[in-house]
């Protein structure tokens, strides 16, 4: 076997088997969004308060990802990888323990460690391949969001069929067989890890960068929405449609699905058009969908000459499915894009960069569904948390518009394939 061609195996190999240690992590890190229906209910909770209890785990989650994407960069993503998975075993099981609201807050802040995987993963796949295939590397590792969806499967069935106790003793068990099982076929790389000369603070001068800021700012939208929203989506179903949790958790898929999966297609188009082309239609694709999604049921009453008549405007429950498999398709896209402008413009930086922007990501999946159960508690709309999403879209918009759209032709012969420098 060449040289060439073991590397090549070697990449796949580490890609394959990376991206199943993410889902898996993905899916922990969104086991709220499920079983914290049953525990609302024992515990008598408000809104706001599930909205806190489902955004503990995103909290740390977020936090962590720097550091982890520095230490990546530092002694390889495999043994930072498999330290992170092994650390969260033990929490998880022992959330099945848990019976006051306040244990579920501080054990959730421990399994929340499982969402800095993404920012261990994506600098130690990226360098397993060469720069106009790293979007497809990238989104293909970050299709591992579909752990969101897996949860949706695999969680309402055992609710329902033992418990939500179960729940966080099997995801336990499946974290410790997906941490032996990585070790085992991962790879590292002497040739892939920072010089041990670079200093933490040297890794961070590029925070100075306002570009940073900016992809900090796309990525709240459309990895911090979809953390947001997966969390918030059965519950969502539960209380507008009046659906049991087995099929709300269903249809909430039809948005946490291809919002994770289609992310290697997105990462793909990423590198074919460029992650400035794709980001822009994808924040214009969220603008349309989530304008139509604000739009709370609403009945009014015109005077005709036959006498008043009543009028219902609302969205059902197949358009508004159908419109949040839209809006996951279009932030698939977009998660893939924006780490598309880091591969471009920090290569030597991954870790550190794909930290920060995953912290800025992670702290929106946090602080929106406390937004929502604020908004819920408060105006009494459900659709409110789709008008709060849709004034972020705004800003993403508009900053995107006078810093890039204004500089370069986003079609065309001219048209560049990356973010205007």
């Amino acid at each position: 076997m060449s040289a060439i061609t073991q590397t090549n195996s070697k990449a796949y190999s580490v890609l394959i088997i990376s991206t199943f240690a993410f889902t898996v992590c993905f899916m922990v890190w969104m086991m709220f969004g499920v079983i914290g229906i049953p525990i609302k209910k024992t515990l008598n909770l408000s809104s706001t308060q599930f909205g806190l209890l489902t955004a503990m785990p995103i909290l740390t989650g977020s936090l962590v990802r720097v550091p982890l994407g520095i230490w990546t960069d530092r002694y390889g993503g495999r043994i930072v990888m498999l330290s992170l998975m092994l650390a969260c075993v033990i929490p998880i099981w022992l959330m099945s323990y848990a019976t006051q609201y306040w244990h579920f807050l501080m054990i959730g802040l421990f399994v929340g460690l499982a969402g800095g995987s993404f920012s261990v993963g994506t600098p130690y796949v990226a360098r397993w391949f060469p720069n106009n295939r790293q979007g497809f590397a990238m989104g293909v590792f970050g299709a591992g969001n579909s752990g969101a969806a897996v949860n949706k499967f695999l969680a309402p069935a055992l609710v329902v069929a033992f418990g939500w106790s179960v729940v966080p003793q099997v995801y336990a068990a499946v974290m410790l067989g997906a941490a032996i099982l990585f070790w085992f076929i991962s790879y590292s790389d002497s040739t892939h890890l920072v010089s041990t000369n670079t200093s933490f603070k040297e890794q961070l001068k590029a925070l100075k960068d306002p570009k940073v800021l900016r992809y900090c700012q796309y990525y709240s939208i459309v990895f911090g929405g979809y953390v947001g929203l997966s969390l918030w989506m059965v519950q969502y179903y539960v209380g507008e449609f009046g659906l049991e949790i087995r099929t709300a958790a269903l249809l909430a898929a039809c948005f946490s699905l291809p919002g994770g999966v289609l992310r290697a297609i997105g990462g793909w188009f990423a590198d074919k058009y460029g992650a400035h082309q794709i980001t822009w239609w994808v924040m214009w694709v969220s603008w349309i969908c989530l304008f139509l999604l604000s739009y709370p049921p609403t009945e009014f009453i015109i005077q005709t000459i036959n006498g008043p008549e009543t009028f219902h405007i609302g969205l059902n429950i197949y358009l508004f499915t159908a419109l949040m498999f839209i809006l996951g398709i279009a932030w698939a896209f977009g998660k893939a894009s924006v780490f598309k402008y880091i591969g471009d413009d920090y290569p030597n930086n991954i870790g550190t960069i794909s930290g920060i922007v995953g912290l800025a990501g992670g702290l929106g999946g946090f602080v929106l569904p406390i937004l929502f159960g604020a908004l819920l508690d408060i105006t009494g709309i459900r659709s409110s948390a789709f008008m709060l999403m849709y004034g972020v879209v705004w800003v993403s918009l508009i900053w995107m518009y006078f810093t890039e759209v204004r500089r370069s032709e986003l079609m065309g012969g001219k048209a560049i394939p990356s973010a205007i420098q």
